[in-house]
């Protein structure tokens, strides 16, 4: 999985892929305190002051990442050198991206000290998208592109009014609920991911209810769901506004679907379904290896979390349903911006990464789910398993789920958002603090944040 950190208040790790954007805080505090933020600098410098050739003649592309995307791992880079003899790629990695990205604002910003390929995460692709377009190639311009590749949506999250893509989609996070057969079994409820899917089918108010008949039959000694930030992020991910409208204009504390995810979230916390827990902490981790819960939202490289976490004998308790509603968590861009060394070459690199085909290759070993539909027929995808979720046919389950994703409005500060009704809102009512006042909290942090 990738683990590149996501900043939604969420982490991806990895053993197998994410994720997490793609990584657990201590080990993050404690590379932050040996060199992250000197990583960061270099992010810009190195591509803006460095020679764009090798020792050996050959082009050096620079490619200024966040946290693993895997290309390395993947073995995509060997293999573009091989098919380029010509071509040398070096990537920069800053762990997380809320150390990543403020640097690549600053150098967007002056329009120096980029590299030839800079990656964009999608909670701040509107910002980019609104503010900094002019920096950016046009990708859709590129030869090879060609839009009807990606999802609607995603192409659509990298483009700009008028008709310029920033960015080329990498992958998707199409949610699912991934859940412990043995617990639910123990717990009187139905255990086939067909059959499990039908309990809350159409409806996230059914997935809580189903927690209440979870929690009835299961004891103290485990909750039903991992975390309410976790339930928040995945009722979110399935609304078309959420935090800004189509306008621009910020409108979550008016947006009656985030009021209501909010509150359905807090009713979670209060019947004791949820965890009082935040996502991607030490803490968190450990209650994946004590089987501590028994569902969370689970795009494709919560797989790799969950892999990275769990004991060894919990391999194929788990199991993959089809979630109440489809949502999107997750997913970031690669753009090429005007000012590289090597900008036309750069154009051919990030074509090539993002195509299908690398795309379905970057899957099957990373765990990054493509964002090209192309990619969902392919042998990498239709075949793809998970150790610990068994024979479960988790490639042709996020394929479809995919593919239902509505198109979502993101602002510029959807991460601040989401973070404050987190972090600072529903994680309250797991420590005795009413929803209103969890909510009023929240605001309180977010308006602050936003100098409202």
């Amino acid at each position: 999985m990738r683990a590149r950190t996501l900043p939604l208040s969420r982490q991806r790790s990895g053993g197998g892929k994410p994720i997490a954007r793609k990584a657990l805080a201590v080990a993050a505090a404690v590379a932050l305190s040996t060199g992250l933020l000197a990583g960061c600098a270099d992010d810009g410098s190195d591509g803006g002051s460095g020679s764009s050739s090798d020792d050996e003649g050959k082009t050096k592309i620079t490619m200024g990442l966040f946290g693993t995307f895997g290309y390395e791992e993947a073995g995509l880079y060997a293999e573009y050198e091989k098919l380029n003899p010509d071509i040398k790629i070096e990537q920069t990695v800053v762990e997380r991206n809320e150390n990543y990205y403020p640097a690549l604002l600053n150098h967007l910003t002056t329009n120096s000290g980029l590299m030839d390929v800079q990656a964009i995460e999608i909670a701040n692709i509107a910002e980019v998208v609104g503010t900094q377009a002019d920096k950016f190639v046009d990708m859709s311009k590129v030869e090879g592109v060609d839009k009807k590749n990606w999802l609607d949506w995603k192409w659509a999250q990298a483009t700009t009014k008028d008709g310029q893509t920033v960015g080329l989609g990498t992958d998707v996070g199409p949610m699912a609920i991934c859940y412990r057969k043995d617990l639910f079994e123990k717990a009187g409820l139905p255990t086939d991911r067909a059959e499990v899917g039908k309990l809350w089918a159409g409806d996230w108010n059914k997935f809580v209810e189903t927690g209440e008949k979870y929690k009835k039959k299961a004891g103290k000694d485990t909750f039903f769901m991992d975390s309410p930030g976790g339930l928040l992020n995945a009722v979110l991910s399935s609304e078309k506004e959420k935090f800004y409208d189509a306008s621009g204009e910020v409108i979550y504390k008016t947006n009656p679907a985030v009021k209501a995810a909010f509150d359905l979230t807090a009713e979670a916390a209060e019947k004791g379904l949820v965890q009082s827990q935040t996502q991607f902490q030490p803490a968190w981790d450990t209650t994946i290896a004590n089987s501590k819960f028994a569902t969370v939202a689970c795009p494709p490289w919560m797989l790799g979390t969950i892999k990275a976490k769990a004991k060894p004998e919990d391999a194929g308790k788990w199991d993959v349903a089809v979630a109440p509603k489809s949502g999107n968590w997750g997913g970031s861009f690669l753009g090429v911006p005007k000012s590289g060394k090597n900008v036309e070459e750069a154009q051919k690199l990030v074509a090539w990464l993002t195509a299908p085909e690398q795309q379905a290759k970057l899957f099957k070993v990373q765990g990054s789910f493509p964002s090209t539909p192309g990619a969902y027929d392919s042998p990498e995808v239709t075949g793809a398993k998970n150790e610990m979720t068994g024979d479960s046919p988790i490639g042709e389950i996020f394929s479809a789920a995919a593919k239902q994703i509505p198109t979502q409005v993101i602002g510029p500060k959807d991460q601040i958002i989401q973070q404050g009704l987190t972090d600072n809102g529903v994680i309250l009512v797991t420590k005795g603090k009413s929803a209103k006042e969890a909510w009023e909290t929240a605001t309180k942090t977010i308006d602050n944040s936003l100098d409202k």
